[in-house]
């Protein structure tokens, strides 16, 4: 992990249990509960993918300001880039706040509306996380991404030259156009590493575009776990579509409301 790169998720809720039985079912998460940010009868539950080693996101309980998904950002120094971003347009929700020794984190929205975490790991979790990294644990790190676990991200926008502009002066990221399965204009996102981590869908020219930033699941078929999404109360909003170069996807709303993605990988030959 480096500064600038996607690695977490948060979903903000009044209601915990509704969540954990919508998400748990369809990706075969677990969840525990975590002690250091769980204050004043609310809950801070991780959220663990199948067999995977630790947690990719969290339930936060009632401080949200409403029913939330949001992906959440590593910084280097959280107090320096909340400043930074605000003076790009962001606009801060939940300024640098420290836990303990374990993190610290702030929530903005971007210029658009859009909710994003920022946080920092602190020296115990760095001690923590080199604590937790065994061999076995850095060969399943390492190996492809598992059904179930966080796999991409992304952007919806009804102004593209400025939400690209915000996202590449606050984090560096970069952004190539490509190919969608609809005509819509779309860009593959770099945060850094050499694939792309995400996707920008340019909705500038829908009637009915709307401005979101998302988590995206990998799946093994996109198809049969929107269908049981739909039955356990989540509602498809566009697919299940194929890409040009092969991969599938969906993006849909869960019970509350938030917007999540689902994801397969292109069938190798």
């Amino acid at each position: 992990m480096s500064p600038g790169q996607v690695v977490w998720f948060e979903i903000g809720t009044t209601d915990p249990e509704a969540v954990t039985g919508f998400y748990g079912p369809l990706f075969g998460w677990s969840f525990e509960a975590d002690p250091d940010s769980s204050v004043d009868g609310r809950t801070y539950t991780r959220v663990i993918a199948p067999s995977a080693p630790w947690p990719m996101g969290a339930i936060q309980q009632g401080d949200t300001g409403g029913e939330t998904l949001n992906l959440s950002v590593l910084s280097a120094d959280v107090h320096a880039d909340v400043d930074r971003l605000a003076a790009l347009g962001a606009r801060v929700l939940v300024p640098a706040t420290a836990v303990g020794e374990v993190t610290v984190f702030a929530r903005l929205t971007d210029p658009r509306g859009n909710v994003l975490s920022l946080f920092s790991r602190g020296e115990s979790a760095k001690l923590a996380e080199r604590a937790r990294a065994t061999e076995g644990d850095m060969e399943q790190a390492a190996a492809a991404p598992q059904p179930g676990t966080m796999a991409r991200f992304e952007i919806g926008t009804t102004d593209a030259k400025t939400t690209m502009g915000f996202y590449a002066a606050a984090f560096g990221w970069r952004f190539e156009k490509g190919e969608s399965a609809d005509g819509t204009p779309y860009c593959n996102v770099f945060t850094g590493a050499r694939w792309p981590s995400g996707g920008l869908w340019d909705h500038s020219g829908s009637p009915n575009g709307a401005d979101y930033v998302m988590p995206s699941f990998l799946v093994s078929d996109v198809a049969a776990t929107s269908a049981a999404a739909e039955q356990s109360g989540g509602r498809v909003e566009y697919g299940p579509r194929t890409n040009p170069d092969g991969p599938g996807f969906a993006r849909l709303l869960d019970p509350r409301g938030n917007r999540f993605g689902l994801f397969s990988p292109p069938e190798r030959p």
